[in-house]
């Protein structure tokens, strides 16, 4: 460091460099004419050393101080600076509104969210405008073709929650689309009605079904139905017990497919009518009626309103009509709470009843989410058709979020599988403990191995003509444990006086496999059985070995044997002699 800054100080040295390398340093005037020495020049310019230095310094330590962070942040020893993280938008709810162009209902869920949080997105098409496909994990996917100003729009989309304002089914030409209900109930795509409810509405016999069952629970008093009848066919179609009467063929909407009968003949004619048509037919009794009423129910609001003709047609909703709002009582609260709780409940439905001129109310029909506003209050409906909603898009989200996710089970599932391979255990050891343990294991009990244990150097040697056979095999096992049992018993029963031993064992026994031998036998029958094979003569050590077994086993056999003591004994010679002499 001395040397550098001798050499920072130097006048000369400051002179040589180019322009603008150090520009902190300034140049004194005499540095050619009149050179001072380092140390005078030090003392003369001492304001203007430090600047290169702090500069240097500051350069040096800015460097270390990002190589010291860069360290820690990689050791991960540095707390992460508490930068704002950016905002990312929440994927906003596709919303399919299933009704005709004439209502935009973007306006009416424009600012409003789901939870809070979550955008919505509408989109408005007609049921003929739709196609789709419902795939079991991936949901339900639009194709909507649509004209707006002029231009055909194409999209495909993925809604999460669909409102229907329109018939899914009629019998007119064209306008059956429960294929696309059912796709959308395929799909898992919840609504408003459900999509449940409102295949079910597809039938109008089958909603009046449910009407009759009403009836018959509450009674004719606070639930009067209009009396009805149901034709599968024209074959069926015989008499009626009054007339005149109203014929409905089929499933029809807006009036379509009613007629008025008055007498037996026309009824006939109705008939042929509806072979041709090949659909059922219900009959029902002609109300002579003063005015409509109809109670409609979205959410929790109700209103009640009664239509009157002014042209006198016996439909009230043709020709000309005067519409009023009326008093909600309690009895038309009844029937629309009634209503609503048919196939699960229903958020938006609304009961059709006549006032006869003789001051009686007969129920005659119950729409569903695709009945038609009416009245001076339709905006603040449709207002409350989308606040409704909203509330269903935010309950469908909190309970999604709150369900377990399906690639995470249940607890009880995970214990279940995590007890399922300890229960076969025990099962397989217990299969597993009647075989013979390998080389190694535990020791079997000595009363069920004896026998297998000496059969296998016998049935193994006795065909090669060796002499003597069996402790050729045994008396090296013999050697290392002397004080076993077994090997004494089996070393007896190998012993030349006694030929009757080897035939307690049966002939027809299979050869044992390793396994099944004696634990004292384990660590030296291996090699006893490899040399066997490979060298059916006798070597000279070999006989030396036979002859140390030989001995031995007779040391240990009967105190009469001494022939065979003898016998060993000249052999012992002999194997030594023959041992020295090479």
């Amino acid at each position: 460091m001395n040397f550098l800054r001798r050499r920072l100080s130097d006048s000369s040295f400051v002179a040589n460099l180019p322009n603008g390398y150090m520009m902190d340093l300034q140049r004194p005037d005499n540095s050619t004419s009149n050179p001072v020495s380092p140390a005078t020049e030090r003392r003369q310019q001492p304001s203007q050393q430090p600047p290169p230095l702090s500069s240097g310094t500051s350069i040096f330590s800015s460097i270390s101080s990002a190589m010291k962070q860069g360290t820690q942040a990689a050791a991960g020893l540095t707390e992460p600076t508490a930068s704002p993280a950016p905002v990312v938008p929440q994927k906003p709810q596709i919303l399919l509104v299933i009704d005709d162009a004439h209502t935009d209902w973007a306006k009416y869920f424009q600012g409003k969210k789901v939870n809070g949080e979550f955008e919505i997105r509408v989109e408005q098409a007609e049921f003929s405008e739709l196609n789709l496909a419902a795939y079991v994990s991936a949901g339900c996917m639009v194709d909507m073709q649509v004209i707006r100003n002029g231009s055909k729009v194409v999209r495909s989309f993925k809604p999460d929650f669909v409102l229907v304002r329109q018939h899914a089914y009629s019998m007119a030409l064209g306008e059956d689309f429960r294929s696309l209900v059912i796709g959308l109930q395929y799909g898992g795509v919840h609504s408003v009605n459900s999509f449940f409810s409102i295949y079910n509405f597809c039938s109008k016999p089958w909603v009046f079904s449910q009407l009759i069952n009403i009836f018959n629970t509450l009674g004719p008093e606070k639930f009067p139905l209009v009396e009805q009848s149901f034709f599968p066919s024209h074959k069926q179609m015989i008499t009626t017990p009054t007339f005149p009467v109203v014929v409905k063929l089929g499933h029809a909407h807006a009036g379509m497919g009613k007629v008025k009968v008055e007498n037996q003949h026309d009824f006939q004619d109705i008939a042929s009518v509806v072979a041709m048509a090949k659909t059922y037919v219900t009959t029902e009794t002609f109300i002579d009626s003063k005015y409509d009423i109809r109670i409609q129910k979205i959410g929790t609001n109700y209103k009640a309103y009664m239509r009157t003709s002014i042209s006198g047609n016996w439909k009230a909703n043709t020709g000309s009509a005067m519409l009023e709002q009326i008093a909600m009582t309690e009895r038309y609260r009844l029937w629309a709470d009634s209503v609503a709780e048919m196939f699960g409940g229903l958020d938006i439905c609304a009961v059709k009843a006549v006032h006869s001129k003789d001051g009686k109310d007969y129920i005659i029909e119950v729409m569903d989410s695709s009945m038609p506003l009416i009245g001076e209050h339709v905006e603040e409906d449709r207002q409350l058709i989308a606040d409704l909603v909203v509330s269903r898009m935010t309950q469908m989200v909190l309970t999604v979020g709150s369900s377990p996710s399906p690639l995470r089970p249940w607890p009880q599932q995970v214990s279940v599988k995590s007890q399922m391979p300890s229960q076969p255990g025990p099962q397989l050891g217990q299969l597993s403990q009647p075989r013979p343990p390998p080389q190694g294991g535990p020791r079997p009990p000595q009363g069920s191995q004896p026998p297998r244990a000496v059969a296998p150097p016998q049935q193994r040697l006795s065909p090669q003509g060796q002499q003597p056979p069996s402790p050729q095999s045994t008396s090296p096992q013999q050697q290392r444990s002397p004080g076993s049992p077994q090997q004494t018993r089996s070393s007896a029963g190998s012993s030349p006086s006694q030929p009757s031993k080897p035939a307690v064992f049966p002939p027809q026994q299979p050869r044992p496999p390793a396994q099944g031998r004696a634990p004292g036998q384990q660590g030296s029958g291996e090699p006893s059985k490899q040399q066997a094979p490979s060298h059916p003569h006798l070597n000279k050590s070999q006989s030396l070995t036979n002859t140390f077994s030989l001995s031995e086993t007779s040391q240990r056999g009967n105190p009469n044997e001494d022939e065979a003591k003898a016998e060993t004994i000249r052999n012992l010679r002999k194997s030594f002699a023959s041992l020295f002499s090479d």
